[in-house]
């Protein structure tokens, strides 16, 4: 990476960017507001300050840090976003203890100039609007949830709003999945991704959208074990000298999305499907209970998703049989 980049540290929320900046050894700090304006402001002041070429770094926030990330990136800027439990890690090992906006700007800072985090590359166009739509679609459905729980008990006087407001959600919902069927099957690379995904058993519409979107081309991950560790899916053990086994479970430190999405496909993989019958009856045979058994499936689905997505051919029953 370019030794000349100066570090910035951003610490994004909804409506502001509190901005750290190291220049010759220095800190200089300002806010913005988390919108077009700011960001042009944003640029102005690293002008100001003599930056032709900044390392900006910032956490994984929702969606607060996507507008700013694509913004300096276009810009030739070069981006890092990294996990927050990594800046939060930083600042322990420093004795930090203080935390306001300014002075978790001035953390990142520090950490992007000691660390030098990998750059961050933005989804292809087709990939964010897929996600975006996505992402609507899962709001929606979490609205329908609490709507359908609502009325169970709800007062006579309010069922007719309720069910209205169910009806338009059902209406939302159904028009937001023909979006996203419509967005892939528009788009020649998604449209071939999709197909290949399809023949694995297990996966459906409801999941092969979310693999596509977050997999990418598979050349997003260097393999298997990156992508599951991505998403929060590798094992995280406790063990500790000849006394402490605690019970092994997944980290979950990653995106939740796609293990959400990937949860209902194991189960069906761990009920239903003859292809992966063999994998099952291996760690029911070495003693795994069934919730260990369908994470473990929800990690051999990403592992298949990625390898069939890398290679370009449709998912082998026979490689699972033996």
């Amino acid at each position: 990476m370019d030794s000349i980049l100066t570090p910035l540290g951003l610490d994004i929320s909804k409506a502001k960017l509190d901005c750290a900046l190291i220049v010759a050894g220095k800190l200089k700090s300002r806010s913005f507001t988390n919108d077009p304006d700011g960001f042009n402001k944003l640029s102005e002041w690293l002008t100001r300050q003599g930056v032709s070429r900044a390392h900006a770094c910032c956490e994984a926030t929702g969606i607060y840090h996507e507008a700013i990330a694509l913004f300096l990136h276009e810009r030739a800027h070069v981006v890092s976003v990294v996990n927050p439990a990594q800046i939060a890690a930083y600042g322990q090992a420093h004795l930090s203890r203080a935390k306001t906006d300014v002075l978790d700007a001035w953390l990142i800072a520090r950490f992007c100039e000691r660390e030098r985090p990998p750059p961050w590359v933005p989804l292809p166009p087709a990939e964010r609007e897929l996600l975006a739509l996505l992402r609507d679609l899962r709001d929606l459905l979490d609205m329908e949830r609490a709507e359908s729980n609502r009325l169970a008990t709800a007062h006579a006087s309010v069922r007719d709003r309720i069910e209205r407001h169910l009806a338009f959600l059902a209406q939302e919902i159904a028009d937001l999945r023909k979006r996203i069927e419509q967005l892939i099957d528009s788009n020649q690379d998604l449209r071939g991704r999709r197909d290949l995904l399809d023949s694995v058993p297990g996966l459906g519409s409801a999941t092969i959208p979310w693999l596509i979107a977050y997999l990418g081309n598979a050349q997003r991950f260097d393999n298997a074990k990156c992508a599951s560790a991505f998403f929060g899916l590798c094992p995280k053990p406790l063990e500790s000298g000849s006394s402490v086994r605690g019970k092994v479970r997944i980290a979950k430190t990653g995106h939740p999305d796609l293990r959400h999405a990937l949860y209902m496909p194991a189960v069906v993989a761990y009920s239903r499907c003859k292809a992966f019958a063999p994998f099952v009856q291996r760690l029911k045979a070495a003693g795994k209970p069934p919730k260990v058994i369908i994470v473990a499936l929800t990690r051999k689905l990403v592992a298949i998703a990625q390898a069939l997505l890398k290679s370009g051919k449709k998912f082998d029953p026979a490689l699972h049989q033996t």
